[in-house]
């Protein structure tokens, strides 16, 4: 069977990355000084807006505007519930590691546990999100090349946690940010390089794609940007995880 070729929008790679640098600065915002917070309730208000956070605006709007950005000459359509399902993957995998080390312990082994959990989590979330592609092909994996993408996520998602405990400055959240921006672009890239899609029936039953893939990308990106915008300029209103130094 033959196999399709694709290629990349790099306008929509452009803006996957700037989405997802965006949420992982935002989430490193919301987590700088957890650890002094005692109040319990108010604890899990933080953990799970970070986790929605990083989860649906660092990880899961990555991979979508990702996916959009790949260009085939079939039709492509997205199945709507296993697409919402891998976000709640990406946010309940955030969750998770997120709480795992919220507690103080940032030991080696712990952290080495949190980002385990959370990156298998990711990398769930982009192959369920895979998975989701509605088109006349199958997607065939390279092994080793999917294997270093769940290393890519595991490493990535420790990494993260390390940097969302550290006390920081605005600006080495940034910094910090742009690092997690490109690791999670890395990830999705690395499993994206590890398809080959096959084309199933005659070629000229292939046509184009039924979605623009560009108008879709712009929304999908407006509507996160404007989110995470706002969760920033909430926080800063209250004067609790913006401060320049804690």
């Amino acid at each position: 069977m033959p196999m399709i070729h694709h290629s990349y929008d790099y306008m929509l790679v452009l803006m996957s990355y700037v989405v997802s640098v965006l949420g992982s600065f935002t989430a490193l915002r919301l987590m700088a000084g957890i650890q002094d917070v005692h109040d319990k309730a108010q604890r899990w208000k933080r953990l799970i807006l970070a986790s929605l956070v990083v989860g649906v605006g660092a990880i899961w709007a990555m991979h979508f505007i990702g996916m959009l950005a790949l260009k085939m000459p079939v039709t492509v359509d997205y199945d709507p519930i296993l697409t919402a399902l891998s976000a709640l993957v990406a946010v309940v995998a955030c969750l998770i590691g997120l709480s795992l080390t919220s507690r103080g312990d940032h030991s080696r082994l712990n952290l080495l546990t949190a980002g385990t959990y959370m990156g298998i989590g990711v990398a769930a979330m982009h192959y369920m999100g895979m998975a989701a592609m509605r088109m006349p092909a199958t997607t065939v994996y390279n092994g080793a090349i999917t294997s270093l993408s769940i290393l890519i996520a595991v490493v990535a998602s420790v990494a993260a946690l390390w940097m969302a405990y550290k006390r920081s400055s605005a600006l080495q959240s940034m910094f910090g940010a742009l690092v997690m921006g490109l690791a999670v672009c890395g990830m999705h890239y690395t499993g994206m390089a590890a398809a080959r899609f096959v084309l199933i029936g005659k070629p000229d039953t292939a046509g184009a794609h039924s979605i623009d893939s560009l108008y879709l990308g712009l929304m999908v990106f407006g509507v996160i940007v404007t989110m995470l915008v706002g969760v920033l300029i909430a926080a800063l209103k209250n004067r609790q995880v913006l401060a320049i130094d804690h």
